[in-house]
């Protein structure tokens, strides 16, 4: 199952308890960093650009169930787009 990609606009919503809030994530990443070393050669990440990341599955914390989510809007989200993404991704 392909798990929706959050938008500004949209957010999370597990469709069996309807869980807003709390997920377990598992995602895969690619990205550049800019790592800052100090004199002790402690580093610190400053910079990070994500070249290209996949969402592999999501779990609801409250309920456990795995990639059971639909895309809602946020609150207050701006734009007219916004109600209509939410509407397309329950129907979709």
């Amino acid at each position: 199952m392909t798990v929706p990609a959050l938008t500004a606009e949209t957010r999370w919503r597990c469709t069996l308890c309807s869980n807003l809030t709390r997920f377990d994530v598992t995602r895969t990443a690619r990205v550049t960093e800019f790592l800052h070393f100090d004199l002790a050669g402690e580093s610190k990440v400053e910079e990070t650009e994500v070249l290209s990341e996949t969402i592999e599955s999501v779990r609801c914390r409250w309920c456990n169930a795995v990639d059971q989510v639909e895309l809602v809007a946020r609150p207050g989200a701006e734009g007219p787009g916004a109600a209509d993404t939410a509407v397309a991704a329950e129907q979709g």
